[in-house]
């Protein structure tokens, strides 16, 4: 079924009103978010992407219902490796606590628009190429790789001040040297000036854009439908803001996410090549003939495989800082990270 124009156009208004109506509620004011708050709302938009996933399923179907709700999983599960770039950026800038919620949904915000970008552009040449899955899936399967090492290295994330965007701002545009309010910008002596803030939340947006690289292949790698993809991004990062407050602490305690999303990108690219061969219009590969004998995972193992990697990632990374915890009280030993 082809998505019509009108229910794009219906559904952008609908995102689009749920972030004013979160600027709006929470954020206009500065102020700096409870646990009980955070879980709150993280609830309420975690039930409004299910409640839109069984929209999906009465009003399409049952196949493009369970993609929604795999390719949700999915992003949502990718989206929260974004939280720990995002808590060193608030700590790289100094950003006090209470503006935090203004930087994180306008970047948020922004960075949703140029992902609608991505999807489009993903589509169409799809469209227009179906062995662009051959290169989705080496991607993604090179991503998986590099995040294992990287792990396995203990590589130091990169410092926010030195992404070349952020010189670039600093260049281009006077900056201020302190906060002025939760101002993004400032006019001085007849001079427009951006504060840290604004630069922070272009870190936002940026760094979010970059994790596009990676969730958009992957999604196309559990639907082919764009606005399927869309709407699972858009609610993905709908209630990112909150669990980024609501995970606030817990995130060093989930020593093995990375791996697990490794694991979860790599079986997806997989998935995209196994794909490709069933689509191969390759001449250098079997003749340019469909490769057969090769499994096409359906959407079901996808979402049965994504969850369980997902809650043997975390019970393991729970029951190690339990375990680490122990052995520290016992020995009088710091726990190894």
């Amino acid at each position: 079924m082809t998505v019509p124009l009108w229910i794009w156009g219906a559904t952008c208004l609908v995102i689009l009103g749920l972030f004013i109506f979160d600027f709006y509620s929470h954020v206009r004011t500065p102020h700096e978010p409870t646990i009980k708050e955070s879980a709150w709302w993280s609830v309420v938009y975690v039930l409004l992407a299910l409640a839109f996933g069984g929209f999906v399923y009465a009003v399409w179907d049952h196949q493009h219902g369970i993609e929604y709700l795999t390719g949700y999983v999915t992003e949502k599960a990718l989206s929260v490796d974004n939280l720990f770039v995002f808590a060193l950026i608030m700590g790289a800038f100094q950003i006090p606590r209470k503006y935090q919620q203004k930087v994180l949904l306008i970047g948020i915000a922004l960075a949703l628009v140029f992902r609608l970008v991505f999807i489009l552009l993903g589509a169409s040449i799809i469209n227009a190429w179906s062995d662009v899955f051959y290169l989705f899936g080496i991607f993604l399967l090179f991503t998986a790789a590099k995040m294992i090492l990287d792990e396995v290295r203990d590589a130091p994330p990169t410092d926010p001040q030195d992404m070349w965007v952020i010189k670039l701002v600093r260049k281009v545009v006077p900056v201020t040297e302190t906060y002025e309010s939760d101002h993004l910008t400032l006019k001085k002596n007849g001079k427009r000036y951006f504060t840290p803030l604004m630069v922070a939340l272009v870190a936002i947006g940026m760094v979010d854009v970059m994790f596009a690289l990676d969730s958009i292949p992957a999604i196309y790698g559990v639907t082919q439908e764009a606005y399927l993809v869309f709407t699972t991004n858009a609610f993905s990062l709908l209630g990112l803001r909150q669990l980024y407050f609501l995970l606030d602490g817990l995130l060093d305690r989930l020593g093995y996410l990375s791996y697990g999303l490794s694991i979860i990108l790599g079986f997806i690219g997989i998935k995209l090549i196994f794909h490709a061969l069933h689509e191969n219009n390759l001449p250098f590969i079997n003749g340019g003939e469909s490769v057969h004998g090769v499994p096409e995972i359906s959407t079901e193992a996808s979402l049965l495989v994504i969850v369980g990697v997902l809650v043997v990632t975390v019970v393991a990374s729970l029951w190690k800082n339990k375990r680490d915890r122990r052995n520290e009280q016992t020995t009088g030993a710091p726990a190894h990270p």
